[in-house]
């Protein structure tokens, strides 16, 4: 990884080995930055506190390798990431101003993706993952975890099934809880549809009487207007010296007639007057036929405006117009079928509802069982572990129990017995521990002192890495609270660790450190920072002093020395 302008770390490269790498300095000297690094690499939330001082950005760039094939690189070439070699290049840019990119194989992706790809790459393990153990929650997770495929397939099942029972169930008091509401809902819609059945609006009436209401009202102008227009046009019969449209017209066609051969001009506008002629003819046809289809009938009026007064009474409640109340009569009538249906719908809900229990009553008991099963493998895989932490006598078990339902109806049936259940299943598993023959086995966030969980989380790790193994493990001073033997011990099973997977471990103890196969200094220079030349590779008489320094605090102590040239022969020995 190269780490630049990230917390105290200026500008850093660090370089780990395939195998055990451990992480050492001094306190504050910025090894939890590498960590931090590592953390955004793998879609860890970005934080702008972490970019240095005066800094505009923090970047971190890393190198990952991939077999091909996996998962993970099947994964990234599907977001357009190319791989190297084998190599997967991962960068992570945080601003000053809170802003986050990231990059994968020379791709600008979402961060979510580095994440989703962290899972199957790297597991990271620190004080916080510790205290997480703690909560049963996670230890029934873990537990879950360990089953595999026995937890999972019916787990999957369930949480379906437990889903869609609580969707049936919060329709079920919907429906019960609001029955007065809904049955209130009811009668007012079917008054609604029984005024607007009463009426029977048809689309578009409103429109259309309006325009005859208009008509009628004016019977008697609109007669006077179409008569006198009429008599403009074809002349009076009553008086033979008028002088009307058509006539004049008809002359002005022929005197044209007369001459139109001699130019082609005017032979046009005769044609034109011909048009106006045949046109007059026919308004004039149609003000005779309007003037006699007319209806000033005053009743006719009186019945139009009663039934425009019905439509009203209906728009004022139900629609701004017509088509509108009969949108709302549609809509309503279906609301109203839903209502009337709401027993049988009751009914049909009680009937699911009472399937899925029984459902739910069968996956329950197969999760308890394959938990019961696994816990057992679990447990002993985990105290072997302890075993050779320097825990020989300590005892490792689960408590898989349930609780009572509060009534019948609100539980499943497990094991002849109604208890409660939730969305993932009837289970609450506690992991227990006997650290000593004779100590009766208690919930480890009781009965484990600090070093003793630092040892159950890396016991419950390294069982993890034989049955769901990641390339790459990191563990951030989880072997705090340990000394002495056990802190040798937890080195050596590090190291048996890191025979089959990348093992970085940022640690304080020198019994850890010296069965690492590489181990990286992290040192500020004067001014407060970490540079290139602040994170170096030691070797040699450079690793006896950082041994003896973290032995004893001063690195010149010929006890130190020697008590870290005996560490590292010890570890040498063991690998």
């Amino acid at each position: 990884m190269r780490i630049r302008s990230l917390g105290v770390i200026d500008d850093a490269v660090v370089e780990l080995s395939p195998g055990f790498t451990a992480v050492t300095g001094e306190t504050g000297a910025g090894k939890t930055m590498v960590v931090t690094s590592l953390g955004l690499l793998l879609g860890g939330r970005a934080d702008p506190a972490l970019v240095r001082i005066g800094a505009a950005s923090a970047v971190v760039e890393g190198r990952i390798s991939v077999a091909p094939g996996a998962s993970a690189a099947v994964r990234a070439e599907e977001a357009g990431a190319e791989l190297d070699d084998g190599v997967l290049l991962v960068s992570r840019t945080i601003s000053a101003e809170g802003r986050s990119r990231a990059h994968l194989g020379g791709r600008s992706v979402p961060v979510g993706l580095l994440a989703e790809l962290a899972d199957e790459l790297v597991a990271v393990h620190g004080q916080t993952d510790q205290q997480g153990l703690l909560k049963p929650a996670r230890q029934r997770g873990a537990l879950d975890r360990y089953a595999g495929d026995a937890v999972a397939v019916p787990l999957a099942a369930y949480g379906e099934a437990y889903r869609r029972l609580r969707a049936v169930v919060t329709e079920l008091d919907e429906i019960t809880t609001r029955a007065r509401e809904r049955a209130q809902e009811a009668d007012l819609l079917r008054f609604g549809l029984g005024e607007i059945e009463a009426v029977e609006p048809l689309p578009g009436e409103d429109v259309e009487l309006a325009a005859e209401a208009e008509r009628l009202g004016h019977a008697e102008a609109l007669a006077s207007a179409a008569a006198l227009a009429h008599g403009a046009l074809v002349g009076d019969p009553e008086d033979p010296e008028s002088v009307d449209a058509t006539t004049l017209v008809a002359g002005a066609g022929r005197a044209l007639d007369a001459v139109r051969s001699h130019d082609p001009a005017l032979a046009a506008l005769a044609d034109r007057i011909g048009e106006i002629s045949i046109l007059l003819a026919d308004v004039a046809g149609e003000l005779a036929g309007y003037a006699d289809d007319l209806d000033a009938d005053p009743r006719r009026l009186a019945v139009v405006e009663e039934r425009r007064a019905a439509l009203t009474q209906l728009t004022r409640k139900y629609g701004e117009d017509v088509s509108a109340v009969l949108a709302w009569a549609q809509e309503s009538a279906a609301r109203l079928t839903e209502l009337e249906g709401d027993d049988d719908r009751i009914g049909e809900l009680e009937t699911e509802r009472d399937a899925l229990r029984a459902e739910l009553s069968v996956l329950a008991q197969a999760l308890t069982d394959a938990r019961t099963e696994a816990a057992a493998r679990f447990a002993d895989a985990v105290t072997a572990e302890l075993a050779s932490l320097a825990m020989p006598h300590a005892r490792v078990s689960f408590d898989i129990r349930q609780t009572e339902s509060v009534d019948e109806a609100s539980g499943v049936e497990v094991g002849g017995r109604s208890v409660a259940y939730g969305p993932s299943g009837a289970d609450e598993v506690e992991l227990l521990l006997a650290p000593h023959p004779g100590a009766p086995p208690r919930p480890i966030a009781k009965g484990a002192s600090g070093g003793e969980l630092s040892r159950v989380m890396l016991a419950v790790e390294v069982v993890f890495a034989g049955t769901d193994p990641v390339p790459t493990y990191l563990f951030d001073e989880v072997d705090a609270g340990v000394g002495g033997k056990a802190a040798v011990e937890i080195g050596r099973r590090l190291a048996k660790l890191a025979k089959s997977a990348q093992v970085v471990v940022v640690t304080h103890l020198p019994q850890v450190a010296a069965f690492a196969d590489r181990q990286l200094l992290v040192e500020k220079t004067s001014d407060g920072s970490v540079t290139r030349s602040g994170v170096t590779v030691l070797e040699g008489e450079d690793r006896v002093r950082e041994l003896s320094r973290m032995l004893a605090g001063q690195e010149d102590s010929e006890t130190a020395r020697a008590h870290a040239e005996e560490l590292l022969a010890t570890a040498r020995a063991d690998g």
